[in-house]
């Protein structure tokens, strides 16, 4: 696997792109750069995810690359950073701020802006502690080839999934359901999880095929593994499709000003399509795609659909967030380019470069030898 050299080229293109946006037009650059952090944040949290999950469920199927989730948390930094980039200018982005006269009660509490921050910090940090000392234990393992870590390691993943389940969901109401004040979804956590999970297996697919083709991974991932990740790529798109569904429905059905101004600002003129084409790329497609076993099996062709859904959550995140900031209709300035191009290019650098900090496969985990003789 050679280091992407270029990648840090791009990444500071794009953040000069988004400085750009940020002198000429500030609150579209920063609904830009929070859509590329929150982006960069749900890899890096679908990592620790994943690899927690796998452990509180005593999965042994994944453990022969263990280590691409594990890199891929080594993004939460960064994506923290580009969160705490944006929420320094919380004036600009977040209406609310403005309008506290507005609110009343718990709502008033909840979006003060110091207790909004505060917590902020709180999350990002948890987030990173519990990143750390999962993928140092699970190092450790490797240099001590102590069998009794898995578990030690699968009490701390437990721990996560519990604060995780929290933190995340508040995360979701406060960093982006906030952008609109007045609108508010019990399920929006829920939905923004799957999004962010159905994009991290998308991406952990992408990731698999690319080091089996280059070498690191090319005796120890098959055609198994890739159909098990492909049943979970179908499961988890069909399971966002369900969400929004659920969402959209129930707020078409009781047609309650309050509830329905969200949808009516995006699906009115240009923004239509793009509420349209969210559908196809996030289910549409994965649906029909995966359904044929071939497909799964296929690492080319099963990438090519992690592809579609990569692309798909991006359009997500940009319908949550950019509406609030650029009116009736869809804007894509040179900073959004900017923001996408650059996070995608700092993950790749950032996930190689923790890649090559230990070794591709966990020879000291003792479920090792049940993954490499995986099947179906």
């Amino acid at each position: 696997m050679t280091q992407c050299r270029w990648c840090i080229g791009l990444a500071a293109a794009g953040g000069a792109a988004v400085a750009l946006g940020l002198a000429v037009s500030p609150q579209s650059a920063l609904g830009s750069l929070l859509t590329a952090g929150f982006w960069l944040l749900g890899m890096g949290l679908f990592g620790i995810f994943f690899v927690s999950v796998q452990y509180a469920s005593g999965a042994s199927w994944s453990v022969a690359f263990k280590r691409v989730p594990e890199a891929m948390s080594s993004v939460l930094p960064a994506g923290s950073a580009l969160i705490a980039a944006v929420l320094a200018f919380a004036p600009v982005v977040y209406p609310w701020v403005h309008e506290q006269d507005h609110f009343t009660g718990f709502k008033r509490m909840w979006l003060d802006l110091p207790f909004f921050l505060g917590r902020a910090a709180l999350f990002l940090l948890i987030w990173w502690v519990f990143a750390r000392v999962i993928v140092r234990y699970s190092r450790l393992q490797d240099m001590t080839r102590d069998a009794g870590l898995t578990g030690r390691i699968t009490r701390v993943c437990v721990g996560f999934l519990v604060v995780f389940a929290i933190t995340f969901s508040l995360a979701s109401f406060d960093w982006i359901m906030s952008l609109e004040p007045h609108w508010y979804s019990t399920i929006f956590a829920i939905y923004n999880f799957a999004g962010m999970f159905s994009s991290g297996l998308a991406a952990l697919i992408l990731l698999l095929v690319w080091l089996r083709r280059t070498g690191p991974l090319r005796d120890f991932v098959n055609e198994e593994h890739f159909h098990d990740l492909g049943k979970l790529l179908f499961g988890f798109t069909t399971f966002w499709m369900y969400i929004w569904f659920s969402q959209y429905m129930l707020m078409w059905y009781a047609n309650i000003t309050e509830e329905t101004v969200y949808y009516i600002s995006r699906i009115q003129r240009f923004w239509g399509p793009l509420f349209l084409l969210n559908m196809i790329l996030n289910w549409v497609f994965p649906f029909f795609a995966l359904l044929p076993k071939r497909v799964k099996r296929t690492p080319h062709l099963i990438a090519r659909v992690a592809g579609v859904v990569l692309i798909g959550r991006w359009l997500d995140l940009y319908l949550m967030i950019k509406p609030s900031s650029a009116g009736a209709n869809p804007s894509f300035a040179i900073w959004d380019a900017g923001a996408l191009i650059g996070s995608a290019a700092l993950f790749i650098y950032l996930f190689q470069r923790a890649y090559r900090q230990a070794a591709p496969v966990p020879m000291a985990d003792p479920r090792l030898e049940e993954s490499l003789h995986y099947h179906n």
